[in-house]
Parts: structure tokens; sequence; C-alpha cells
């Protein structure tokens, strides 16, 4: 037997080891110390090293990755509330193989290992948790799937993150990519009574304006440290600008339904003879820029009590309360004739000048008779999160133990106002836009038309679309821990779950329905808006619907009369309806510790049966009726692992994991109706699958780790999936009247049976295998002299590479190619330095593109997002033994997200930045 790991020869751990061994020996022989001679040697004084913070946080989060026996990376915070980002994604993105997904410039989604954010599980105090929120439309959106939001909590209210990259029986079955552990503070944690309280002021340099952050948190104990209470509270103000372009995809030039016949790529056409162009010509959808306005409040709240009534048992109870409050302001002018294929649309269209590249992209026009339409979008979004959880740990005796967990976690979103006002200029001649000098930031002219001048607008529609989505966890469970021999030790358990999806959204009964309006009387409804600085030579500044000064002309939020909202269910289907799981678990586990000669070898091995009933409530529509449909499925899980860990010497550590593992299917996939959307050009019919099995894989892990020097890690890590069950959603273009829906679902919109609609389908299909590998290097430099020996780094690199068969709607094979979601490379990388009273760092965070549709639409083989390298940097400055002087600085390089489609044509869909941010603050301890 071996508890090697445990004597790492860290500066406080040979002390100690010299004190116990001092001890020992003076009690063995204190009956001979009369007689023994006096030394004569003066004692020898052992200098203590005192590790503090970020360098006490990396050493805090390698003795929790070495102690483990299954793979794990660990992240703690560096002092009290303190935690090393302002973002929980963004923390957690130093992790080798994390990756991060951004909404509003923040971190919103990880992916690990290539497998996007729905293979994730998130657990907060040992209990399963869902948050989600909603996003800009080519963000995500509303989250209705299993991604977990990280952006609904402050990262103070965390004191430790933990990604488990391999399974075991005791951890709840649902990940393909990792298990990541959320844990609050807890009184116990301190010594005695702490109190802690932080400031920061924050200012965006592309808005321009400051915002504030607060934190505070109180701990004490009692009753000789058997009782103990905690609170901790942030909270945080934040604003910022998102601008750019947006496309919103790229269509064909659908020869025969317009003037855009014939041209031979790369020759322009001058007017007045019209651009005849080729049919494989591609022009942008709905050519626009796009600002967004995020206005957003987050207040978290956690509690904790402890209580150990006895030396054998312990009670805990914890309660976690995050309100994030997301408002957004979402603003463009456009040229909505490119959308349309009607004869009132596009083909109205006179081309004046074309050019065209030479991937047929369409880059700069001079057209007539362009509608023209400018939109002023509000939303109001909250996320209102809780939980709690009450713990129970007992020993009956030195070999003998139990403990039970029960909570409930609920999180709701609520998007109760969502209104979008659209006025529209008819035939502008002269309309153009330029993709020439710069393929994601064009130029766009408005030929005769002023978009400063409030004359000539026609309202046009008046969007009202609510929505709400709730999901919620009850959790129980209990497990035994019985030590059966100093090799040996047995643990087993029972996990119950009931899990709980709901979802809704309204909408009016036809959203072309608005009062009539003089132009005279419209032009008092406005207001002007534009963009801080990407016209490149356009314009940039143009006049928007207000739609608070809308709501005080027409009380549209007021739910009377044309602006009664309903739950439209021929039209909002997949919207609305309910999932409910419930699952049962049982698992057996050994964990072993024995010498296999001279090398120590730990690990568990054991086995998870859970059973999933799965019960989805929706709508079908028969004869154009909408119909309660209710699907029930079940199914069965045999899940064994296997975690060994060899220290085949003392700092060197090999590990080998093996595991069949699998994730339920993506919430937006269990539908048992269909859903019909036809506004604003885009056509489409998503239908659901209820009966999908889940995505299962078999996984094979093996890491060396080498702990060459205090606080010091070089490791390798090479991991395959063996995926033989994906869920995928197919995408293909036809008419509408080919589906076998009825036409009455169209009532109300302005697409008719004939007009091409994107039809939307999860399918059950093969998978494929997912592989890759992860380096790994963190050292503080003390072997340097004077001041270099308090610098340090954090190195890590993962590579990833995957083959899925991707399959047509008919479960026809349609294109190979990596998951979705996956980056092939990533890095991060960060210098410190930290000693006593001053600290610094720079990271940086590298994410190679990834794909986000495959088959993309519009006849494209992906839609996909650009690669990206996020810059960060913080000082901290120790002023005294209690406070603490901060200055970070987020995205430093104003990095910016970049949406394309195909990738012979490389077609941008949305081109958009928030600018940096930087953050002054302050903390005291007292």
């Amino acid at each position: 037997m071996s508890y090697r790991r445990q004597y790492r020869k860290t500066p406080v751990t040979l002390l100690a080891l010299s004190i116990g061994l001092a001890l020992q020996s003076a009690g063995a022989h204190a009956q001979d110390v009369s007689a023994q001679p006096v030394a004569t040697q003066d004692a020898t004084e052992l200098d203590v090293i005192s590790v503090t913070g970020y360098r006490a946080s990396l050493e805090k989060a390698l003795d929790i990755k070495r102690g483990e026996a299954g793979v794990v990376d660990a992240i703690v915070a560096e002092d009290i509330a303190d935690f090393p980002d302002m973002n929980l994604a963004e923390s957690l993105q130093r992790i080798p193989g994390v990756s991060i997904t951004r909404d509003g410039g923040e971190g919103r989604n990880i992916s690990v290992r290539g497998l996007g954010p729905q293979f994730t599980r998130v657990r907060i105090n040992g209990i399963e948790a869902l948050a989600t929120g909603g996003g800009t439309d080519t963000s995500g959106g509303v989250n209705r799937g299993r991604s977990f939001d990280f952006n609904t909590f402050a990262s103070e209210l965390f004191s430790q993150l933990i990604v488990r990259k391999t399974s075991a029986a005791e951890i709840e079955e649902g990940s393909l990519g990792a298990t990541v552990d959320l844990r609050t503070a807890r009184p116990f944690d301190y010594d005695g009574f702490t109190l802690a309280v932080g400031g920061q002021a924050s200012y965006n340099d592309l808005l321009e304006e400051t915002n504030p952050r607060g934190t505070f948190l109180v701990s004490n104990t009692f009753a000789d440290n058997r009782v103990g209470a905690l609170l901790s509270v942030a909270y945080t103000d934040r604003k910022v600008i998102e601008e750019g372009s947006d496309s919103v995809r790229w269509w064909t030039a659908q020869a025969g339904t317009n003037h855009f016949n014939g041209c031979a790529p790369g020759q322009p056409v001058t007017s007045p003879v019209p651009a005849v162009c080729s049919p494989n010509v591609f022009h942008p959808r709905i050519p626009r820029y796009n600002v967004y306005v995020h206005d957003q409040e987050r207040l978290g709240v956690t509690g904790s009590l402890q209580f150990k009534p006895g030396d054998n048992t312990e009670i805990a109870f914890d309660a976690l309360y995050a309100r994030f409050d997301a408002n957004r302001y979402q603003d463009n002018i456009n040229a909505v004739s490119f959308s349309r294929t009607n004869a009132a649309g596009k083909q109205a269209t006179i081309v004046r000048q074309a050019e065209i590249d030479s991937r047929g992209n369409l880059v700069h026009g001079v057209f007539d008779n362009v509608d023209i339409r400018s939109e002023g979008r509000y939303d109001e979004q909250s996320t209102d999160f809780k939980q709690w959880s009450l713990a129970l740990d007992h020993r009956f005796s030195d070999a003998f133990s139990t403990s039970a967990l029960v909570g409930n976690v609920r999180s709701t979103y609520d998007n109760p106002i969502q209104t979008t006002v659209i006025m529209d200029k008819f035939d502008v001649d002269g309309y153009s836009w330029d993709y020439r000098g710069n393929s994601r930031l064009p130029i766009f002219g408005y030929g005769d038309m002023d978009p400063l001048d409030p004359n000539g607008w026609t309202l046009a529609e008046i969007r009202l679309r609510p929505q709400w989505t709730r999901n919620e966890y009850d959790a129980a469970q209990a497990d035994f821990n019985w030590i059966a021999s100093s090799y040996f030790t047995l643990k087993g358990g029972v996990h119950h779950k009931d899990y709980t999806f709901e979802t809704k959204e309204w909408r009016r009964s036809n959203e072309l329905t608005v009062p009539a309006m003089s132009s005279a009387t419209l032009s008092g409804l406005l207001r002007q808006f534009g963009t801080y600085g990407i016209s490149a030579g356009g314009v940039n500044r143009w006049l928007v619907p207000d739609v608070g000064a809308f709501q005080d002309a027409l009380d549209i939020h007021g739910g009377g009369g044309i602006y009664t909202v309903h739950d439209n269910l021929a039209a909002l289907a997949a919207n609305n309806r309910t999932v409910n799981e419930k699952s049962l678990g049982f698992y057996v586990q050994g964990d072993f510790n024995f010498d296999l000669g001279s090398i120590p070898v730990r690990g568990n091995v054991g086995v998870r049966r859970v059973n999933t009933e799965l019960t989805s409530d929706g709508w079908s529509f028969v004869g154009g009726v909408p119909t309660p449909t209710r699907v029930v499925h079940e199914y069965d899980d045999t899940l064994p692992s296997l975690n060994l860990a060899a220290e085949v010497s003392e700092n060197f550590v090999v590990r080998l994991a093996a595991a069949e593992v699998m994730t339920r299917p993506n919430l937006g996939f269990l539908n048992p109706g269909a859903t019909v959307s036809a506004s604003g050009g885009a056509f489409t019919v998503t239908s659901g699958n209820p009966k999908l099995e889940p995505f299962r894989a078999k996984t094979l892990d093996l890491n060396l780790e080498w702990y060459f020097d205090n606080e010091a890690l070089l490791s390798l890590g090479v991991f395959h999936k063996d995926i033989d069950s994906y869920v995928q959603t197919s995408r293909e273009s036809r008419p509408y009247n080919t589906s076998g829906l009825p036409d009455s679902l169209l009532a109300g919109t302005i697409a008719t049976p004939s007009d091409i609609f994107t039809f939307n389908q999860p399918l059950n299909t093969p998978g494929g295998d997912l592989k890759g590998y992860e380096v790994s290097y963190q050292q503080p430099f003390t072997f340097l002299p004077g001041f270099w020996k308090d610098f340090g780094v954090q190195l890590n690199y993962t590579w990833v590479d995957s083959e899925i068969q991707y399959l047509s709607s008919s479960g026809a094979p349609s294109a190979k190619g990596p998951m979705v979601g996956l980056s092939k490379n990533a890095w991060n990388a960060t210098v410190y330095y930290d000693n006593s009273r001053f600290s610094a760092r720079v990271s940086a965070a590298y994410r190679d593109e990834f794909i986000n549709t495959i088959p993309g639409r519009e006849g494209s083989d992906v839609e996909a997002t650009s690669e990206s390298t996020t810059v960060d940097a913080s000082i901290s400055w120790r002023v005294t033994d209690k406070l603490t002087l901060s200055l970070e600085g987020l995205n430093l390089t104003d990095e910016w997200t970049d949406l394309w489609m195909d990738t012979a044509g490389d077609r941008s869909i949305a081109y958009t930045h928030t600018g940096r941010q930087f953050m002054l603050g302050f903390r005291y301890k007292f």
C-alpha cells in the first residue's frame, strides 16, 4: 500500500514531516532523555516558504489533479471571493482541452476535447444543474438545449472548479465530454470569523462607459467549530456595445426568378447594362450593419450552514440564488429585397453594376428598385436560478460510512418583451454594397435615399414574440463506503433524478397587421442610431424605430386588440412543449491501492446501470388542427468504467482510463410535432424525434504526468472516443408543398406553398471516431536568480480530430466531416509574476475554426466560426495583509467574432466585436 502522492516534497510538507518525525522520536525515547548528552551543536532553523497568490491557486489545483484516480483538471480561487477570472467560462478555458463560445463579448458555453456544450454535464455542490438564458440570433438565441450558460453566474460565488474528463461508476451518467463540478464556499473552509469585501469599476473602450461590480463574503464558526454559517453576495452591472456586419447568409442568384443571369466571374458589368450573371452567383441575403446594446445586471447570493453534532457526523445545507438580467437593443438597416423571391421582391430589382469574384460571390453591385428596411428590436430577458441541497455524511465505524444528498434546482428564463418594429422605404435607386476592400465589413450606399431622412417611411410589421423556458431537477442519492482492507474499498449507491424541461412562446396572429400611420406621425417615433466606426466610407448612421416610443403611442405591450399574443401552435409547436426525464441509477465500484512490485498502483473499477423514462408532450397537426401529442420512450444503459494510476517513480504518474458513456439527446430533438416559421425571409420547417436513442461512446485515455519540481508539471494525454450512436440534424431545402404539411400552417405569413423552405430534422446516425492529445506544462521559475525567480508559466495545447458520417433527411450519406463545434487546434498560455506583494499575468487563448452546421444551408458545405485569439491581463498589488488593489484587462486585442459559410465561397454571415474591457478594483479582508 502506498500513499506516496500525499508526500510531495513541498516546503510545507517537509516541515510537517520533520516535526512529526521529531515528535515520534521524542516519544519513543523520552525515558532516556536524562541519559543523553546535551547537544553542543546549534540547532538548524528550517526555511519555511509560504506560497501565496496566483502560485497558491496553481499549487492547490495540481494537488487535486495528482490525488485523483481519473483524468482531472481543477481551478481554485486564489483567496476568499477572488476567482482568477470574472467569468466561469473564461476561467475554464485555461484548462487543457476546454474551448468557449461567447455572447456579447462574454464566455457563455464550453466545449471539452472537441465535444460541444451539450455533451458537458455541470454539477453544483454535487447536484446536476442547467442554467439557460438568451443570446443574439447569431450566437444561438434562446437556450432550449442541454448547454450550460456559465454567464448566468458571477465567478466570485465559487471557490473551486473541477473538470472530470474520464468517467467512474460513482459519477452520474450523461457526459461524453466532461463533468464539471462547481463548488461554492462553506464556513468550515475558513478559520473562524472571515469577512471580505471587494469592488471594481469596469470600463468598455467601445461604449466609453463605466459600470460597477462588487463582492461580499462573511463566514464564522461557533460552538467549538461545530456550527458554521456563511453568506456571499456578488453583483455586476455590465453594459457593452456589439457592432458589425451581417448578411443572414448568402443566396444563390436563382436564374429565371430575377435579373441575376449570366456574368463571367471576375468581370464587372457597368451601367446602364443590367448584370446578367450565372445562376451559381451568390449574393448577401439581408446585407446590413447590426448594432446591439447589451445592458446586463447580474446578482448572485450563496448561503451555507454546516453542523457537526458529533465527530462522526456532518450536515451541510447549501443554497444558491442567481439572477441575470440581460436586456438588449438591436438596430439595423438592410436591403430586404434580396431576401425575397416573389414578384414584388427581388424580381423587381434592376442590376446597374456588378462585380463577381473568382469564388462566384457578387462582391459589388449597384441596384435600382430596392426596398430598404429599418428595424428596432428590444428584448427584456432574465434568468432566475435557485438551488438548495442538504448533505449528510456519517461514519458508523472506521471502516463503514454513508452519505446522502437531496436537493432541487430550478432555472427559469423569461423573455416577456421581445418586440421588433419594422418600417420600409420602397423602390430606392442606386443602392449599393461593396465587399471588395473587406470581405467582412462591406461599404453600403443608399443611392437616392437619405437614411437620416424621417420622411417617406411606411410601418411594415410589429413582431411580439415573448418566450419562457424552465429547467428543473429534483435529485436524491445515497451512497456507502466500506473499507474492506488497507488495499480495497467497496462503494455503492443509488441516484434518482426527476428532470422537467418546459418552454413556451407566444406571437400575434398576424405580424403584418399594423395601424395606418402617416409619414409625419411615424417620423416622430424614430431615433438615430448606428455603428461606432465601421463605415469604411459608407453610411454608418440611420434612423430606427424607437420601440419605447411605439409602446407609448400604441400600447403594443398592453396585450389587447391587434397586439394580443397567443401560443400560435400552427407556427410554434417546437417552442410550446414539455419534456420529462426520470432516471434511476445504481452503481457499485471498487477502489484499490496496492504495490505492483515497486510500483504503487491505485484506481477504481465499477459499473453503473441506469434506466431513463422519457415523456415528450407537444403538438402535431391533423388536418391542420393542432392536436396534443405525447410520446413515451424508455431505455437502459450499462456503463462499465476503469481508472488506473501508477506511480512508476516518485514524481511520475501514468494513468489509464476506459469507460462506456452516454449523453441524452438534446432537448430540441425531442419535440413530438413540427413547427413552420415564415417571417423576414427565413422560411423553415422544424420537426423533432422523441424516439431518439442517446449518444453513446466507448472511451480510452492514457495520461503521462511528470511532477518534476514543486508546483511544476509536464504532462501528455492521449484520448480516443468511439462514438457508435450519434444524433444529428439534417437540413435540406425544398418547396413547402413537398412536405405533406397542410397549407393552412402558412396562414398569416408572407410565404406561399411553392416557396423554398429549409427542413430540419434530427436523426440517429452511426457516429464515428474522435481522437486527440493534450500537452500541458506549468512551472514557477524558482531556479532563476533574483527578480526572475518570481516568474512562471502555464502552457497547454490540444489537438482533436473526428470524422462523422452525416446523413440527409432520407437517411442517405450526405457528407463526412468533423463534429459540430470541434476545433482541431487549441492552446492557452499564461505568463505570470508573483511574489508576496505584487502579482501580474498575461493570458492568451486560441481556438481553431469550428463548424456550426454541416451540411450548411443554401447549398453550402458548412457554416462555421473562424479561429480566434483572446488576450487578457491582470495586475494586483497587496498593499497590506488586508488590502489588495487590482487592474484587469479583457480582450485586449479586441478580437472579432467571424461566422461564415461555404469552404470554397468563404461568405460572411456575421462579423462583430465588443471592444476592450478594463477593471480597476480593490479587495479588503478583515
